[in-house]
């Protein structure tokens, strides 16, 4: 089979490669549509110590089962079924798992980081991770339920005390856009997404998402208070990761309000923790998901409540390592590559 194989810093290689066996409490998945995750571009600059190469990424995808594992059990899961996979497994038995938190588990292990992932052709999974999703369903919107559980999981946590919240978004990326389109399925009086990138702002323009900001050609201060009024912003949900972002929702959030990081984009940040104390300002953050959050994420899209139409853009395998580089070098004004 073909894959799409990550070999070193900046370097991705088309191979040919064995097709996976298929272990007793394993499902063979003939992949039908993979995203790329910003995560994944960490690995592929090398910055991000769980990726080890050579290996094959991917951990956003749909497909269709082509082969079953004999230790099956009561399970309903068949040969030509279209499922999604969550690439999250974890140990099952620490305090954490008990809690229903297998995210934090210290043994979790991710398809597409820990073993072979979804760039290409096909790929074994644990039969435990596969989801059913209904067959009319675009493999290209069913391949969200990764991301979508991610942004799930993060602003509805953000917007827990806040009914009819102001929402600002920093970064128009993937999961910017999806925790936008959430915000607004959750109650979201108003929602506003800053991004440095213009093509991607008026992309959210089309698409009706919410207002607009460009940090680097206008005044984000005023742009708030333009858009929320004296009432400020309940909630800001970082999806970037910097100190500038970082920093920014400190200052603009109002006291009281919610800053939710789910941005990974540096670990080390200054920030002004007096201000935080006297305005008791509540920082959360949020990583992965739990298993109800990626059931009620492919829920949603099945539903047709969230959709990849207008934002997203297909490419096929053979050209995923030239894809890689246009997100790199900023040439890329979607907010999802999915490769097919």
């Amino acid at each position: 089979m073909k894959a799409l194989v990550w070999t070193g810093v900046e370097t991705m290689e088309l191979r040919e490669m064995a097709q996976p066996a298929c272990k007793p409490d394993e499902a063979v998945i003939r992949v039908e549509a993979v995203g790329i995750c910003g995560s994944e571009i960490e690995g592929y600059l090398g910055h991000n110590s769980l990726r080890v190469p050579p290996l094959v990424m991917g951990h956003e995808f749909c497909g269709t089962i082509e082969e079953l594992g004999e230790a099956g059990g009561g399970s309903t899961l068949r040969v030509g079924q279209k499922v999604v996979v969550n690439p999250l497994t974890a140990c099952g038995d620490c305090a954490l798992c008990r809690r229903d938190l297998p995210q934090l588990c210290a043994r979790r292990s991710l398809v597409g980081v820990h073993r072979p992932g979804a760039f290409g052709e096909r790929v074994a999974v644990p039969r435990s991770a596969v989801v059913p999703v209904p067959d009319g369903i675009s493999p290209l919107r069913a391949a969200l339920a990764e991301p979508l559980a991610c942004s799930l999981r993060a602003t509805r946590r953000a917007l827990e005390r806040h009914p009819f919240a102001s929402v600002l978004v920093f970064g128009a990326g993937g999961i910017g856009l999806l925790c936008a389109m959430t915000a607004k399925l959750l109650g979201a009086s108003r929602v506003l997404i800053a991004d440095t990138n213009d093509k991607r702002l008026e992309l959210v323009a089309a698409l009706g998402i919410g207002e607009t900001a460009n940090p680097r050609g206008q005044q984000l201060g005023e742009r708030v208070r333009d858009v929320f009024g004296e009432a400020g912003v309940d909630v800001v949900i970082d999806a970037a990761g910097y100190q500038p972002t970082r920093e920014a929702a400190m200052r603009l959030v109002r006291p009281g309000g919610t800053i939710m990081n789910i941005g990974l984009g540096i670990d080390e940040t200054q920030l002004p923790i007096n201000h935080l104390i006297r305005s008791e300002i509540e920082v959360l953050g949020s990583f992965c998901y739990s298993r109800q959050d990626f059931h009620d994420a492919v829920r949603l899209l099945a539903e047709g409540r969230i959709v990849e139409t207008g934002w997203t853009e297909v490419r096929p395998l053979e050209a995923g390592g030239e894809a890689f580089a246009d997100l790199v070098a900023g040439r890329v004004h979607v907010g999802k590559i999915f490769l097919q």
